[in-house]
């Protein structure tokens, strides 16, 4: 049976059922990009656009990289940086305070220094000084000041300098990181002196500035802002020699630093920028302008109300009694320099040293010595002068170097000059003659004279006068400053006997080998000069000068050197003293020394130096009480106008001694009673040519075995 045939298979119709969630939309295909035309301005501006980008990717790189450098730089710095007290006392050299005869305080040398000093121990008065006028912002700023910068900029463009130059912006964190020159110490083997090597940190180079970026940061990191102002307020150098506010606050006003009032720290905060310019010492009205200047600032930044301001500028600071006296500079100088080097030009120890400087003495000659220039010196002239005033002993009472009386480290003519002495150097020829038995009243003949000279030929002396006396007494040959009788004399005592005397009495200097010894041609200072003549005072015994009484660390109880006394060996008998001060009394009474006379019967005794040619000229004489030495010259040895040593150098002399006496009673000289001791009929000297015991010069052996018995026996 055949099957039906079959009808093809199909699947049932049926309704799709509705899903629950759509099906993901299908993903469009995407289009090609169609290149846009830039068109003109696309061209324009797109070399601008890639610049920027250019630019942009190397800002930020570049400064990633310098924030790095930065960071780097800081993070060096400040493992370098020591303790804060290591930063405050940044002196290569201490400090030496030169105290006078009774105490006081007259001079500073070397870098002084008050002692470490934090911000609770100083006037808020003094800080807030010198925050409003060196960094208004400074408890604002992370050390460095942009806006402070830019500002300065501003500031030295409009003033038609370069923008580096002149103001910098510093804050204070970067003024003290130019006061620890970025870290670095000043060491001799630098080649530079301390004050170069100074300069050359404070210089405001471009690099210099780009260097004290990360130390001042540094700086921030590692200390307190009020630490930071401690170490700047400790290192800044304030003028006259003060290291710090607190050596300054003392140097200047003889007060703590902690005591300060307003316009006391407006004026040493006002010194900051020009130390020595603005220095109360050298200029007190412009320190005081200054400190006004700082005191408005104080005002308007809140500092000071307005009645505190009005106050201070009515009472405006003026500088302590020690600070206005400006004596004694040359004194200082000398001390300084003839002290021992380890402890006062080359000290790194504060010392303090004891000297035997008399300030009242000491204005008194610098007082006579404007009076005598003012009034009776021509004006114009640079004729120089200088005083030394000391006692017998050789403690040196005053000094003064020049008619410059201010400041020191000057050329102090006192000592540095050496000069020929003239007639000043007679009085040693006599007091060799008085020592070897000759007296006051004998007689020697002043008349020509001629001395052949071996090498030279025949000298002739002559006397100022041109004339001649013939029989004189020694008293007369020298209160007159005779000179053909003085060579005589000379030569009868020898000249070795002479120049030995003269040594002895302190004239350290060469002296001449011929006749000409006599009458001065040797040269020497006008300090050693004086010192011989205090020889004379004391009654024939050698003193040195000094000027130092004792000398101690600051804080030590116990003195390291102390000096009591100058006086050495004796030269001459204590007779012949007393007769030579006679002699040289009648040369002020009615010799050449007549207008050094002193008022209300005051008896003193000198002697006049001329040189030849008139290049210099001379007065040493004595009182009781004192001895001065005056020379008058010109620096570069051209011959003085109408100058001798009887002259204006006689007149400075009485002008001083007549104010180092005022008030004190009238003290006799040590000399003879001439009158009692006077002789009948005075004997005359025997002629130069004659044999004489005392021509007879000992001979080697001679003069050792003198030596040596003088030396058991305490005679020269």
């Amino acid at each position: 049976m055949a099957r039906p045939p079959r009808k093809p298979l199909t699947a049932d119709k049926r309704r799709a059922a509705k899903p629950a969630v759509k099906p993901a939309a299908r993903k469009r295909r995407a289009k090609p990009a169609v290149r846009k035309k830039r068109g003109l301005l696309g061209w324009v501006l797109w070399p601008f656009k890639l610049l920027l980008r250019v630019v942009w990717a190397l800002s930020w790189r570049g400064a990633a990289i310098v924030a790095i450098l930065l960071g780097a730089a800081t993070a060096y710095n400040y493992a370098g940086l020591p303790d804060m007290a290591t930063l405050a006392d940044g002196r290569a050299r201490g400090s030496v305070t030169l105290q006078d005869r009774d105490g006081q305080t007259f001079a500073w040398r070397g870098d002084n220094f008050g002692g470490l000093i934090t911000l609770d121990g100083v006037s808020p008065h003094l800080a807030n000084a010198v925050v409003a006028s060196e960094d208004k912002r400074y408890y604002r700023h992370f050390g460095v000041s942009p806006r402070g910068i830019v500002g300065a900029m501003r500031t030295n463009i409009q003033a038609g300098r370069g923008p580096f130059s002149g103001g910098g912006g510093s804050t204070i964190t970067q003024q003290v990181a130019k006061l620890l020159c970025l870290g670095q110490d000043w060491d001799p083997t630098l080649g530079m002196t301390e004050t170069e090597f100074e300069n050359d940190c404070r210089a405001g180079s471009v690099w210099r500035k780009i260097k004290e970026i990360p130390y001042a940061m540094a700086l921030e990191a590692k200390f307190t802002k009020d630490e930071i102002l401690a170490i700047y307020l400790n290192r800044a150098y304030l003028g006259a020699g003060a290291r710090g506010f607190a050596a300054a606050s003392q140097r200047y006003f003889g007060k703590s630093v902690a005591r300060l009032n307003a316009q006391e720290g407006a004026m040493l905060s006002g010194l900051l920028p020009a130390p020595s310019y603005y220095a109360p010492t050298n200029n007190l009205e412009r320190a005081q302008d200054r400190a006004a200047t700082v005191l408005r600032l104080m005002r308007d930044q809140g500092y000071l109300s307005t009645a505190e301001f009005t106050q201070a500028i009515e009472n405006p600071a003026t500088l302590s009694p020690a600070a206005r006296q400006d004596t004694g500079g040359y004194f200082a100088d000398w001390v300084m320099s003839d002290g021992p080097a380890f402890l006062t030009g080359d000290t790194t120890e504060d010392v303090l040293v004891r000297t035997t400087l008399d300030q009242r003495i000491q204005k008194a000659a610098e007082e006579a010595l404007a009076e005598v220039f003012e009034t009776k010196v021509k004006e114009g002239s640079e004729a120089q002068a200088a005083i030394v005033v000391m006692s017998a002993d050789g403690a040196v009472r005053a000094m003064v170097g020049g008619r410059d009386t201010r400041g020191g480290g000057q050329f102090n003519r006192a000592v540095q000059a050496e000069r020929q002495t003239g007639s000043s150097f007679k009085p040693f020829v006599y007091a060799a003659a008085l020592d070897l038995g000759r007296r006051f009243d004998d007689t020697i003949l002043d008349a020509p004279l001629t001395i052949n000279i071996p090498g030279s030929g025949p000298w002739s002396p002559e006397n100022y006068s041109r004339d001649y006396s013939g029989d004189v007494t020694l008293t007369q040959s020298l209160a007159r400053s005779l000179n053909t009788s003085t060579v005589r004399l000379s030569e009868q005592v020898g000249r070795d006997i002479v120049r030995k005397v003269a040594t002895e009495f302190g004239i350290d200097s060469d002296l001449a080998d011929g006749p000409a010894l006599a009458l001065g041609v040797s040269e020497s200072t006008l300090l050693e000069m004086t010192g011989a003549y205090a020889g004379i005072l004391n009654g024939g015994t050698s003193v040195t000068a000094y000027g130092l009484n004792s000398l101690s660390l600051r804080g030590d109880q116990a003195p390291l050197l102390d000096h009591e006394s100058g006086l050495g060996e004796r030269v001459i008998q204590t007779e012949a003293a007393r007769q030579l001060v006679y002699m040289m009394y009648r040369g002020v009474e009615a010799g050449t020394g007549q207008r050094a006379k002193l008022p209300d019967g005051r008896p003193a005794a000198g002697k006049t130096g001329t040189t030849q040619g008139a290049r210099d000229a001379w007065f040493i004489g004595f009182t009781g009480d004192y001895v001065a030495g005056v020379w008058m010259g010109n620096d570069d040895n051209s011959p003085l106008t109408g100058v001798t040593g009887g002259g204006l150098p006689a007149e400075i002399w009485r002008e001083t001694m007549v104010r180092v006496h005022d008030g004190l009673p009238i003290k006799p000289l040590p000399m003879i009673d001439a009158g009692r001791e006077a002789r009948p009929a005075p004997q005359p000297l025997p002629p130069a040519n004659a044999p004489q015991r005392q021509q007879r010069q000992p001979d080697l052996a001679e003069r050792i075995l003198l030596d040596v018995l003088g030396g058991i026996f305490g005679r020269n």
